[in-house]
C-alpha cells in the first residue's frame, strides 16, 4: 500500500533522524489496534535524498512481518530510486535487532546490489525512539556477509581481491580470509574449492 505524499511537496532526508520522524508520524495516524502490529515499510529515494515514494509492503502480527526481496523491490523499481530504506516497527517498544532482522537485511542488501537499488539505512521503529542500522554500524558489518552473496559473485570478489592484494605473500593472506568467512557462512569444503580454486587439503588446514 502506497503511502500518499503531498504532490506540492518533495521532503529530502538528511539522515536517519527525518526518515524516523515521518516514519513515526505515519504509525501513530493509524488505528490504535493497528499499531499494535508490525508494519514493514520501504522508502524509496533519488540521487539528492528527495522521498520518491514510502510503501507499506507488509502489516504483520505483534510479533513479525513477513516479507519477500520481490515485493519489497516491486515500487522503488517501478519508482526508479536509486537508494532504499527499510522500515519496520517494534509494537513492544524494545528496539534491538532480532536474529530475524539482521537475516532479512543482510538477504535485502545482496538484493538491492543485485538490482542497483542499495539499501543504504533499515530503522526499526517505536512510537518514541528508533534504532538505526547505518548509525550503529551493524549495516557495514551486515554488507560484508557472504550468506546470500550468489557464488558467481563470491568467485569475483575473491579474484578482485587477489589482484589488489599483488604480492604473492598478499594473495596467500586473502585466500584464507575468504576461506573463513565462507566457512563461517556455511559453505562446504567442496564448494569453498570450486569458487576459489585451492585443494580441499589446503582448505581444511586453514583454521578459523
Amino acid at each position: 500500500m502506497q503511502i500518499p505524499l503531498k504532490k506540492d511537496r518533495k521532503i529530502r532526508v538528511a539522515g536517519s533522524f527525518d526518515l524516523f520522524t515521518i516514519m513515526r508520524d505515519i504509525l501513530l495516524l493509524e488505528d490504535p489496534n493497528d499499531r499494535s502490529k508490525e508494519h514493514f515499510w520501504t522508502i524509496s529515494l533519488d540521487h539528492g535524498q528527495t522521498i520518491l515514494n514510502i510503501e507499506l509492503v507488509s502489516l504483520g502480527t505483534a510479533t513479525k512481518a513477513p516479507v519477500e526481496p520481490m515485493e519489497v523491490f516491486s515500487v522503488p523499481l517501478q519508482k526508479k530510486a536509486v537508494k532504499l530504506v527499510l522500515v519496520h516497527n517494534h509494537p513492544s517498544g524494545l528496539l534491538n535487532p532480532s536474529a530475524d532482522d539482521k537475516d532479512i537485511t543482510d538477504r535485502l542488501i545482496q538484493v538491492g546490489l543485485i538490482m542497483r537499488v542499495p539499501v543504504i539505512d533499515h530503522l526499526i521503529i517505536s512510537e518514541e525512539n528508533f534504532y538505526s542500522f547505518a548509525d550503529n554500524g551493524l549495516l557495514a558489518e551486515l554488507s560484508k556477509s557472504l550468506k546470500y552473496v550468489p557464488a558467481y559473485m563470491v568467485q569475483q570478489r575473491y579474484e578482485q581481491l587477489s589482484k589488489e592484494k599483488g604480492k604473492e605473500e598478499g594473495v596467500k593472506e586473502t585466500k584464507k580470509e575468504i576461506v573463513r568467512k565462507m566457512r563461517a557462512q556455511g559453505y562446504d569444503v567442496e564448494a569453498i574449492a570450486t569458487i576459489t580454486g585451492l585443494s580441499k587439503a589446503s582448505i581444511v588446514k586453514i583454521k578459523d
